[in-house]
């Protein structure tokens, strides 16, 4: 006999959440595409054996997240979902618990590291001139680099994310900002004192080495440029 997979029966969910994963079953199964038209409420209440109000319920779930849209003179259609958006939606609750933060200040890191291939290959001599004018300033307000300066980090940062080209990076970058600041400055330890160690690599090293075009030199020296935030990430086992 083969091998089964074994489906969890849909208990514990209310008669909408149910209808809302078969209409979501529904526009996988037929694979429709942005703009395709789906069937109206009554023909989903028949085909399920609902009333219209849950299936109204669960085509609301469906447009609030961006699956679904009504179109004049078509009805309901599939549409492309920001999910950017969405996730926008819910950090502007700020009701994520401090586990939750601390992954996405992770996140970031890891985002972060990731993105070293694209800056090289879409860099511009107008990215490096704002790049330097950035350094420039930090350096004039606060000359001693090995004093953590979170404002320096988003300014530096900030337009690395901007040089990849990226739109849904930059724009998941704006989002975790915030989340960045506040696990710093609350959840980390000595976040007014904190001072990189003697081998930590500046942002006017990681500047020239965008300049001399050298992108493993760039990944080596933003790995050791992140390090003392991955080193107390660890080294906080409790908030």
């Amino acid at each position: 006999m083969k091998n089964r997979i074994s489906l969890k029966p849909l208990t514990n969910l209310s008669l909408v959440d149910k209808v809302e994963i078969r209409i979501t079953e529904y526009i996988k199964s037929n694979r429709l595409q942005v703009g395709d038209t789906i069937p109206k409420e009554m023909e989903f209440a028949e085909a399920l054996g609902v009333s219209r109000t849950v299936i109204r319920e669960a085509l609301t779930r469906l447009r609030t997240i961006g699956i679904i849209d009504s179109k004049k003179h078509k009805g309901m259609v599939v549409s492309q979902p920001d999910f950017i958006e969405n996730f926008e939606k819910v950090m502007e609750t700020n009701l994520l618990g401090d586990e939750t933060l601390m992954d996405i200040f992770e996140l970031r890191l890891i985002l972060e590291m990731g993105m070293v291939d694209l800056v090289f290959a879409r860099k511009t001599d107008e990215d490096l001139i704002e790049l330097e004018k950035i350094v420039e300033k930090m350096e004039k307000d606060a000359p001693e680099s090995n004093v953590f300066s979170l404002k320096n980090e988003v300014a530096f940062h900030g337009k690395l994310y901007d040089m990849s080209g990226n739109k849904t990076l930059q724009r998941v970058q704006n989002i975790l900002l915030p989340v960045f600041q506040y696990v710093h400055d609350h959840k980390l330890p000595d976040a007014k004192t904190y001072m990189y160690a003697k081998n930590f690599v500046s942002h006017r090293q990681l500047l020239d080495y965008l300049k001399e075009d050298d992108k493993e030199k760039f990944r080596k020296g933003l790995a050791q440029h992140l390090e003392p935030h991955f080193d107390r990430v660890l080294k906080t086992t409790e908030f």
